[in-house]
């Protein structure tokens, strides 16, 4: 996993959401920090938590990862 491109879409996601680190980290039952570190590309979630994220933002688990665009088109 490309874990800055993960992070950006995190990031972005969040954002369109209008939430902010702590709301998304209480959201999927994470601390705040964890958050901050997914979006600077220096960790990535389990498995689980990925698709936990990609069930709350209604996207797939492949568009977070990088391996699809928002309309479902390999890239």
């Amino acid at each position: 996993m490309d874990t800055v491109r993960f992070g950006k879409i995190l990031k972005e996601l969040r954002l369109d959401k209008e939430l902010g680190q702590v709301a998304l980290s209480k959201v999927l039952k994470c601390s705040h920090g964890i958050i901050s570190e997914w979006e600077a590309g220096k960790k990535t979630p389990s498995a689980d938590t990925l698709i936990n994220i990609a069930k709350f933002f209604g996207v797939t688990t492949d568009y977070l990862i990088g391996l699809e665009d928002e309309f479902g088109g390999k890239v």
